[in-house]
């Protein structure tokens, strides 16, 4: 693995991210960190809005204590602003963020005034550069995620099925469907890069059914392979029975025990990756500390089933799981979009 040091390179890459989010010379643009944040990011994301001649500036905050009974990790829920009225004024005031925190503000409580002011968030996942140098944003996904988001919202059911068992049915009525492409430009929006993902947070009580994970599917809070089957049975948004033979049920077991709080074990968001050039494979590559997992939740033709949070259901915890799927059947009131993990050609 490369070393945590400035690149011209990553510059480059970091420059040209930041045009597509269309930052122009004179724009107030927020550097939003925190002390425990990759050094490397903070360091990119300021030399690249200096070179497009923006008026940046860092707001650095000091890693909030652990709360937690277990590690937090990948949640993209970042608690450290704190709702401090300071730091949500000063990002309002932005008309551009560069989100450098370790979680991100993707699911934050603070999300939605910072938004409501028309600023652009541009959430850098907390992976090493060389990830974000492979999988930089790119214009013709964006098109592309738009349809798959269409398709969701237009959708009253949806099914999800796979060989290994997994049989989960989902009312789509009234579900809040939106997608990341991996750029920023519009007013009051929030991205993520690495990016490519439609996905949608359902009604209350909208999803029951069967999720069986096999080996290969990833648990990206554990940011592991499973080795074994876990099978899980949902009613009515919970989570009412998980097991299987080996220890990665354990594992799910344990950590979702250890919360003592029923919302950790309820549906968060679902959703598939629409980027084809994220992989599946990379995790055994990177040392659990330079990944953030993002590739896998983006990489094309997976199943996201996530648990936890879900703010249009008034359910928040900071207990959460993502869980990208290989091999499933994706149905949209009856019509395929993701057939046995890959893409239908209008969205590949």
């Amino acid at each position: 693995m490369h070393g945590d040091v400035i690149e011209g390179k990553w510059i480059d890459c970091f420059t040209r991210a930041f045009e597509l989010c269309k930052v122009r010379e004179g724009e107030v643009a927020a550097i939003v960190s925190e002390t425990q944040s990759r050094r490397v990011l903070v360091k990119l994301a300021e030399l690249a809005l200096l070179r497009l001649k923006a008026q940046a500036f860092h707001i650095v905050i000091p890693t909030p204590p652990v709360s937690a009974p277990v590690p937090v990790r990948s949640t993209g829920h970042s608690v450290a602003i704190g709702q401090n009225p300071a730091i949500i004024k000063a990002l309002t005031t932005a008309t551009f963020v560069a989100d450098l925190t370790i979680e991100g503000l993707l699911h934050s409580i603070e999300r939605p005034e910072i938004l409501a002011s028309g600023t652009r968030v541009f959430m850098i996942s907390n992976e090493h550069p060389e990830s974000l140098e492979r999988l930089m944003p790119d214009p013709a996904l964006k098109p592309k995620v738009l349809k798959g988001v269409a398709m969701a919202k237009q959708a009253k059911k949806m099914r999800v099925t796979s060989a290994a068992g997994t049989d989960l049915h989902i009312d789509m009525e009234g579900a809040n469907v939106g997608g990341g492409c991996g750029i920023s430009d519009e007013k009051s929006q929030i991205d993520y890069w690495p990016g490519g993902l439609c996905a949608f947070y359902p009604r209350p009580g909208g999803v029951t059914g069967t999720v069986v994970m096999v080996a290969g599917d990833i648990n990206l809070t554990f940011k592991r392979y499973l080795s074994d089957p876990v099978h899980m049975q949902i009613e009515r948004d919970c989570i009412t029975e998980i097991h299987g033979p080996g220890m990665d049920a354990d594992l799910m077991k344990s950590y979702f025990a250890a919360w003592q709080d029923p919302n950790a074990y309820y549906t968060s968001h679902l959703g598939w990756g629409m980027n084809p050039r994220a992989r599946w494979d990379t995790l055994v590559m990177f040392d659990r500390n330079d990944t953030n997992g993002t590739e896998q939740r983006a990489f094309a033709g997976n199943f996201l089933f996530s648990t936890g949070s879900n703010r249009f259901a008034n359910r928040f915890t900071e207990a959460h799981f993502d869980l990208p799927m290989r091999n499933c059947t994706i149905e949209l009131d009856g019509q395929i979009v993701v057939e046995k993990g890959n893409l239908i050609p209008e969205l590949a």
